[in-house]
């Protein structure tokens, strides 16, 4: 009969490591932080700024907030906000909308989920 070993501590670390960051270790408290110095001077989550309000962006089709003009290339985008949809918008605007106008880009994977988990939270309430 086979006998099955419980993982070492120095395995188990290894393939936490491998897998990466996970939406689930994501941390809204550290988004809301990143967000304020990041995000901030354009952005906010009740009011229009240089950049549309934030407040209820999870589900909200892209380019569709009222009172917000956007780029003819944002305001014609077919998809909703979601995880996916914003980690592939902060990691490269360009690259998922050609024509849109927010030149920022956050790189850190970690950082652009911990900012997916605070707006996700910022929506819900």
């Amino acid at each position: 009969m086979a006998r099955w070993r419980l993982p070492t501590a120095p395995m188990l670390a290894m393939a936490l490591a491998l897998a990466g960051p996970s939406a689930g270790a994501a941390d809204p408290d550290r988004g809301a932080a990143l967000y304020e110095a990041r995000c901030g001077a354009c952005h906010s989550l009740d009011a229009h700024r240089v950049g549309p309000l934030h407040k209820g962006v999870f589900g909200r089709r892209a380019g569709s907030a009222p009172g917000y003009q956007y780029s003819l290339a944002l305001e014609s985008a077919a998809f909703v906000w979601d995880a996916q949809t914003l980690d592939a918008w902060l990691q490269n605007p360009e690259a998922l909308v050609p024509g849109q106008r927010m030149g920022y880009s956050v790189s850190d994977a970690t950082d652009r989920a911990d900012l997916v988990a605070f707006l996700r939270r910022a929506s819900s309430r």
